[in-house]
């Protein structure tokens, strides 16, 4: 329904446009009051329309161009009027329509008649400000600079209401960057536009036509600078085997589109790939026999993707990624679920030899969720599901389910004896935090295993991440750690730096990376207030909220050398206070009801005794 209203208003708007254009065409033209040798010249700047349009500009690094037209109308507007330029518009806007059938007449018209608001937009002001047409005074440039800017001003924002009512704006649209790129393509034209003019007044024809092989020249020199740096940049980020996008430039792909479709609250999805008994094949075919056999698959997935706008890459050695913006994971699901049977079907000498005896790969899929904070966590669960996938015999194609890839128990255990060894180094430097530490995991245990919402993953997870979330702060002096009374301004900075170091310490074992938001994010507070991104409500992961409750929780009812203890009661009415300031008022509710039930009548028999 929205899109139809917008729709709407894109053929409204459009029609205004093309009006307000055409009836400035037939207000300000009279084709009368020129010369024949005025004609001349009116069709010869035409031709160099045309010709300059032919060549156009192109500046790296993303291949954006601008054309020099504009540096003609302008030119022709400062030295020969509004009549003289538009006639020039409108005889190329003929030829254009011819040369370009495929665009609708409406799409024609209504460039046509943005340009002729341009261009009266800058003759206007250009008398306004005291501009004399005829006459080009170098000395004098602050009546080019303003038309220049109404141009310039104009051009945008058609442009941009244009696009609105056709619900196509992009978050990037008022990117500084995107605008400074504009700001420095309309300064040439306004540099260009005076040298067109300086020419045109003092040589005429043979100045333009000198203009003309300028930008022609300037035009091939930077088409072929842009082939020589795309060259460079794709040694660069290309792998050289496959021809496909190699790991560090996926790796950075992956964070900017994970930001965008975070923002922009569109899907995105990750699939690994991983060819089936690549080392069998390798062993039995000899390496440049499986290099060969990259190259192939590279190639499949490559042809797999043309006219999506996937990202193929080498993730590493056998292993491949594909990266699936704006698409679920059912739709990824169903894509590499299909293209498992195309590959299935495609021979390759000496496939016959491995186990399947055909070209196979498992495959694992993971969706970017709204509790995600960084793109490493989609990494880590798309690498789940591709070990769950070979784990299921290969040649298949598994969803990232919490459900069902939840960490088994000897492997939990393990996990917790190598977190203990790590939290055990408190006890020779800090023994408040070890303590701390261990209060905070036995909560976790507890009132993680009455959350009905969590899975099992989850819990345990909780479980490891409450163990180890103050690992950080084993780089803290201990002078700070175990100081009496307040702490100054720049110790409390050092202190809340123990989250990423904290995180630095965690991410050197990959197996641990789902602890990572733990550690890192459990002092951002639900209103933003926090640190060390200061993300607010359900931009934080949930684990990561309810290890903030408990471990404020903990934190006010022991004590502490620079804070006041306070009771249970006490906690919990400051934790009731705080809900949804500081804490998630769901889960801190949920922790009071589980203190009050399992601990106050615990402490309240303490306090009797």
């Amino acid at each position: 329904m929205v899109f139809e209203h917008l729709k709407n208003k894109e053929k409204l708007y459009t029609i205004i446009v093309s009006l307000l254009g055409i009836y400035i065409f037939v207000a300000e033209v009279d084709i009368h009051a020129q010369s024949l040798k005025d004609w001349a010249l009116v069709y010869i700047l035409t031709g160099s329309v045309v010709l300059l349009n032919l060549f156009p500009i192109i500046l790296p690094p993303k291949a954006n161009s601008f054309s020099m037209d504009s540096a003609v109308y302008l030119a022709t507007l400062f030295l020969y009027g509004l009549n003289f330029a538009l006639q020039v518009l409108f005889i190329f806007s003929v030829i254009e329509l011819y040369r370009n059938q495929r665009m609708s007449i409406w799409r024609h018209l209504f460039n046509f008649s943005m340009y002729c608001l341009m261009i009266s937009g800058a003759y206007y002001s250009f008398l306004f400000f005291n501009g004399d047409i005829g006459k080009i005074n170098v000395h004098y440039l602050f009546p080019y600079l303003i038309s220049l800017l109404v141009y310039f001003s104009i051009n945008v924002s058609l442009i941009f209401l244009f696009f609105f009512f056709l619900g196509q704006v992009f978050k990037g649209a008022l990117e500084l960057g995107v605008l400074k790129e504009a700001c420095v393509g309309y300064s040439v034209t306004l540099l260009l536009s005076m040298v067109l003019a300086i020419l045109l007044s003092e040589e005429k024809y043979f100045g333009l036509s000198l203009f003309i092989i300028l930008v022609t020249i300037l035009s091939i020199v930077f088409k072929k600078f842009l082939e020589l740096y795309q060259l460079i940049s794709n040694r660069a980020n290309k792998d050289h085997l496959t021809g496909l996008y190699n790991h560090g430039f996926f790796k950075e792909t992956l964070k900017e589109q994970f930001s965008d479709c975070k923002l922009l609250k569109q899907p995105l999805a990750l699939a690994f790939l991983d060819l089936d008994d690549f080392k069998k094949y390798n062993d039995r075919n000899g390496h440049l026999q499986g290099d060969r056999l990259l190259t192939f698959f590279g190639k499949l997935l490559q042809k797999a993707v043309e006219g999506m706008n996937f990202t193929v890459a080498r993730y590493g050695g056998e292993e491949f990624a594909i990266l699936m913006p704006n698409t679920t994971k059912e739709d990824a699901y169903a894509f590499l679920n299909r293209l498992r049977k195309e590959v299935n079907d495609t021979y390759f000498e000496g496939v016959e030899h491995i186990p399947y005896r055909c070209l196979s790969f498992s495959c694992g899929i993971a969706e970017m969720e709204k509790d995600m904070y960084e793109s490493e966590e989609l990494i880590h669960r798309a690498d789940q599901a591709l070990y769950y996938a070979k784990a299921q015999g290969k040649n298949n194609v598994q969803l990232y389910d919490k459900h069902n890839m939840c960490l088994d128990e000897i492997k939990f255990k393990q996990d917790l004896e190598a977190l203990e060894q790590q939290v055990k180094f408190f006890l020779s430097k800090d023994v408040y935090t070890y303590r701390h530490s261990k209060r905070v995991f036995k909560y976790a245990l507890e009132f993680g295993s009455r959350l009905d919402e969590l899975t099992d993953h989850e819990r345990q997870t909780l479980i490891l991440g409450a163990l180890i979330h103050d690992i950080g702060k084993i780089e803290v002096p201990r002078d700070i750690l175990n100081k009496r009374g307040k702490l100054e301004k720049h110790e409390w900075e050092i202190i809340k730096k123990h989250v990423t170091w904290g995180r630095e310490i965690v991410a050197a074992e990959k197996r641990f990376d789902d602890l990572l938001p733990l550690v890192e994010l459990h002092h951002e507070r639900y209103d933003g207030k926090g640190y060390p991104y200061g993300l607010k409500g359900e931009e934080i992961p949930k684990l990561a909220r309810i290890l903030c409750i408990i471990d404020s929780f903990d934190a006010m009812t022991t004590e502490r050398p620079y804070q006041p203890t306070k009771t249970f009661e006490e906690a919990l009415e400051e934790i009731k206070r705080c809900a949804g300031t500081q804490f998630d008022p769901v889960y801190a509710a949920k922790f009071i009801a589980f203190v009050r039930k399992h601990y106050l009548p615990l402490a309240e028999m303490e306090q009797l005794n």
